[in-house]
């Protein structure tokens, strides 16, 4: 009798670990024990806790629902099928995920592919109810690129959805058509109480980390090979970022049509450039490496549309082979940047970066200031836990 109730509790366990359809709803609460793989897609609507020392595979998109709570514990590892947009992580506007590794033990995401590469999968996708750019009188709400039946934005400015600390995010990105894609870490309308701190994002297809409006302010964030842009702001976003570090190895060669160290729009694509609420963020220790040889970028900063950025201490270098069609550019044909945007940065001329190919024709309050050496920026030693060689 013994034997035949601990065989009927192994094969419960191993039920609730099997895969599930996107159409099926997790019920599950705080699954435990060694050995009992997780297939992780469908709709989460009560909480989960995904443990260290178990597998967990995606195995398609896995939506956090309005008040669920995805809970990573430190040292988890999530592999994610070789499915490009397909499989993903979206935190719908009331959930949470709660991803807080430590330096020794870091939370990652990653390809389960035995050959993984740049846009694998979808990546990991938040949303807030924080304010966005918008037309005067209306209201402050849009739907996400990958799945417009799922909306983001309100003006909950501390909105909470949850903590990304210490994380891993690689071989994500995979673009849908020409105004819709997947980017590594992408933000939309997240709120102030939002913790984002230590973040790695490696190898992706398109943005590294995507702002979509909203208030969070973000820390200590490394990219590494982008096919696009490594941090991209737009639609109204408004917090502070604090030391981000960009990286392009000489070997990464793959590019889009205009790939950049910062891209910053006031508003969506430009296209509404009357909004109030437009994009006014700062940054405070900016590094942008790009050791592509061979290989240009469109811009190591670029703001526009409306935008207005405070960028200090920024440092910009390039490698044997490596250029920037433009070190820094306020303006393209759907307007320029905000007369209040000011940017003051290093340069690295050694590889024989040109300090004076900068587009600055905004009037008024705007400035850049740009000098020739080899030191300030971001710091790289705050990293030392991704095992990344600087």
């Amino acid at each position: 009798m013994r034997k035949n109730f601990v065989f009927t509790l192994a094969i419960s366990l191993l039920f609730i670990g099997c895969s599930l359809d996107n159409d099926d709803q997790y019920m599950l609460d705080n699954i435990t024990g060694g050995g009992v793989n997780q297939n992780l897609a469908g709709n989460l609507t009560s909480n989960l806790t995904l443990k260290s020392g178990v597998d967990h595979t995606l195995t398609g998109a896995l939506i956090v629902k309005d008040g669920a709570v995805l809970t990573i514990d430190a040292g988890a590892k999530i592999k994610a099928l070789a499915g490009g947009t397909n499989v993903y992580i979206m935190v719908e506007k009331g959930g949470k995920i709660m991803a807080n590794g430590t330096a020794t033990a870091p939370i990652e995401f990653t390809s389960n592919s035995t050959n993984p590469k740049a846009g694998d999968w979808g990546g990991i996708i938040i949303n807030g109810k924080a304010p966005l750019s918008r037309k005067a009188n209306s209201e402050s709400n849009a739907a996400t690129e990958v799945n417009t039946t799922i909306y983001f934005g309100g003006d909950v400015v501390d909105d909470n959805s949850g903590i990304l600390n210490y994380v891993k995010i690689e071989y994500t990105g995979a673009r849908i058509d020409d105004s819709a894609e997947h980017n590594g870490l992408t933000l939309n309308g997240v709120g102030s109480g939002t913790t984002l701190s230590n973040i790695a994002i490696l190898n992706g297809d398109d943005d590294a980390i995507e702002f979509f409006g909203g208030t969070v302010n973000a820390s200590n964030i490394l990219v590494v090979n982008a096919k696009d842009d490594m941090f991209d702001f737009t639609q109204g976003y408004t917090g502070t970022c604090t030391n981000l570090y960009g990286i392009r190895e000489n070997q990464f060669s793959a590019v889009t049509s205009d790939p950049r160290g910062i891209e910053a729009d006031g508003n969506l694509d430009g296209n509404t450039p009357t909004d109030i609420n437009q994009s006014n963020f700062t940054i405070n220790g900016l590094s942008i490496i790009h050791n592509g040889d061979g290989v240009s970028l469109s811009d190591a900063i670029k703001v526009r549309r409306g935008a207005t950025a405070i960028i200090t201490n920024a440092y910009i270098a390039t490698g044997s082979g490596a250029t920037f069609s433009d070190v820094i550019d306020l303006t393209d044909g759907k307007g320029s940047a905000s007369d209040h945007t000011d940017i003051e940065a290093v340069a690295n001329v050694s590889n024989g970066l040109d300090i004076s190919d900068n587009k600055n024709t905004t009037t008024g309050n705007a400035t850049v200031v740009i000098i020739s050496g080899n030191s300030g920026g971001g710091d790289n030693s705050v990293f030392s836990w991704t095992g990344y060689n600087f």
